[in-house]
């Protein structure tokens, strides 16, 4: 194996992780659910999970893959303790980002197709009907959800194939540094527009009757939920950047960047979302229905509506493609560490794979659309095996293996976690006590409540 690529800056890393984190659910899940769960209350909730549940999680993430310089291809044989069966975790996560990208490269398509949409002024004449048959003729026309899905995976696999430092470092930067500069210029128009400061209030005022109007508890579960799946934690998409790190750096304070900069993305989108919605009197709802129906909606009756509503889906594309490029460049890097192949070899061979695997996807919205497995298609049955359970119970194996002396144990973990200079990762008896008992029952109990939700449906 050959000398392992490491990033030209700390920047490149910061911005690498934290574009696999900002992803699509920042934009149309955070805004709605803050906006029913009583706005600045949820989002007060919000953060105190993020603070006690996400972060642990993604600095022993970073940590394996740190001291052990390997993806979770091979970064438990590296760590685990002799004889101990931890590295069979690794077809766990390769499920998983497989999985991810078999769903979410159809969606990002769908973000890229608007984009030119919104470009050629497709919207400007469209009524209200005509903007949802819009969509409706895209998800139902199978060839043109394959060629913008193709498409996603041909620019990440060109980035990628670039290298780490020049192609997934440098056209990240450039992506996400765009989408920052995007992001702030539609806020500003958002929040400038006329009858846009009720919205602002909706979203960002604590309202403690709307939390309770819509069930406290339910509030604290969808707080709880987001928290945990916002920042993409348990398969492995964090470790392969720890592992690309050097030992400069304490781990915690990178992950307080990242957690600070994935949750500034969530709440800024909503600052373009609410107050755009109620400058226009339109219901704020979540989902696809929100960006593909109801922005539209509002961006042709926008002044300029047409360069705005192309920046929105020029910045989804960019929110879009992190994740993708960072979930690609960690498949990549499985072949590389497992079975030593050259990075043309695992790109050719993952390209087509991955290409080939994604098909049924596009095919269960239109070919195969009555085709459902406990009630969901195929792209919900996907999303649901990701959401529902690679990513809790990844984060499980992840956190029992740092603070389990049958796995690579606490003290070898903090000293991983605190080596460098920069915030330093709590030692305290107390905080111990907390991961290796209270954490992982909370994991358990979002990993049940998945299930509890869906019987429920």
């Amino acid at each position: 194996m050959g000398k392992r690529e490491s990033f030209s800056s700390r920047l490149g890393f910061i911005l690498i992780s934290a574009g696999c984190a900002i992803g699509l659910g920042n934009v149309w899940r955070f805004p709605y659910i803050t906006g029913k769960y009583g706005g600045g209350a949820f989002v007060l909730i919000y953060l105190f999970f993020l603070l006690v549940l996400g972060l642990p999680i993604v600095v022993m993430e970073f940590a394996v893959g740190r001291a052990s310089q390997r993806s979770s291809a091979t970064s438990f044989n590296v760590l685990e303790p002799k004889g101990s069966k931890w590295h069979i975790f690794r077809y766990f996560t390769m499920a998983g980002n497989y999985l991810l990208m078999m769903f979410y490269t159809t969606i990002a398509g769908w973000m890229l197709a608007y984009f030119f949409k919104m470009v050629k002024g497709e919207f400007a004449k469209a009524d209200t009907k005509q903007i949802e048959g819009i969509f409706g003729s895209l998800v139902s026309n199978r060839n043109e959800m394959l060629f913008w899905m193709v498409a996603i995976f041909v620019i990440a696999f060109v980035i990628c194939s670039l290298g780490l430092q020049k192609g997934v470092e440098g056209i990240t930067k450039v992506m996400m540094t765009s989408l920052f500069v995007i992001m702030i210029f539609l806020v500003i128009k958002s929040v400038t527009l006329p009858g846009a400061l009720e919205g602002v209030k909706f979203y960002l005022l604590p309202d403690l009757q709307r939390l309770k109007e819509a069930g406290i508890k339910e509030g604290i579960f969808a707080a709880l939920g987001q928290a945990f799946f916002t920042l993409s934690v348990g398969q492995g998409g964090l470790a392969i950047f720890g592992s690309y790190l050097g030992k400069d750096r304490s781990l915690a304070g990178e992950a307080v960047s990242i957690t600070a900069l994935d949750t500034f993305v969530a709440v800024m989108a909503g600052l373009i979302i609410f107050p755009a919605c109620f400058a226009f009197g339109v219901n704020p709802g979540g989902g696809p229905g929100l960006v593909f129906i109801t922005l539209p909606n509002i961006f042709r009756d926008m002044a300029g509506g047409r360069i705005w509503g192309s920046l929105f889906f020029l910045f989804m594309t960019f929110a879009a493609l992190s994740t993708v490029i960072a979930v690609v460049q960690n498949i990549i890097q499985y072949g590389r560490d497992l079975w030593d192949w050259s990075l043309r070899k695992s790109l050719l061979i993952n390209g087509v794979a991955l290409v080939l695997l994604s098909i049924p996807t596009v095919l269960g919205l239109t070919d195969w659309a009555g085709f459902t497995v406990l009630g969901k298609n195929i792209m919900d049955l996907e999303d649901f095996i990701v959401s529902n359970n690679v990513l809790p119970l990844g984060s499980l194996v992840y956190l029992m293996f740092c603070v389990s002396r049958y796995g690579w144990g606490w003290d070898n973990f903090i000293a991983e976690a605190n080596a460098g200079k920069g915030l330093k990762f709590p030692t305290a008896k107390a905080v111990r006590f907390y991961l290796t008992f209270i954490l992982p029952l909370i994991v358990l109990v979002i990993f049940v409540q998945g299930y509890m939700s869906m019987m429920g449906k």
